[in-house]
């Protein structure tokens, strides 16, 4: 599933495992590895992201979650 905030932008930190966050770009989906804990990615808003797992993991979320928008399939402009 994948998720936009529109109220602002979304710090995502992992704390343990590994994780491959992915921003949806009108130039093609951006992939960032989080694979060492402490590591972060600051997801800009409106920005629809998705987080993709390879093992299991523990992350912190820092959301401003007013108007959180969620779709299977989203495209970049939307």
């Amino acid at each position: 599933m994948w998720e936009q905030h529109p109220a602002g932008d979304e710090i995502v930190v992992l704390l343990t495992g590994k994780a491959e966050l992915v921003l949806r770009q009108d130039s093609g989906d951006q992939a960032m590895l989080l694979a060492e804990p402490g590591g972060f990615v600051v997801i800009p808003q409106s920005t629809w992201h998705t987080a993709r797992f390879s093992e299991p993991s523990t992350m912190l979320f820092i959301t401003p979650g007013e108007g959180t928008r969620n779709e299977s399939e989203p495209s970049a402009g939307a």
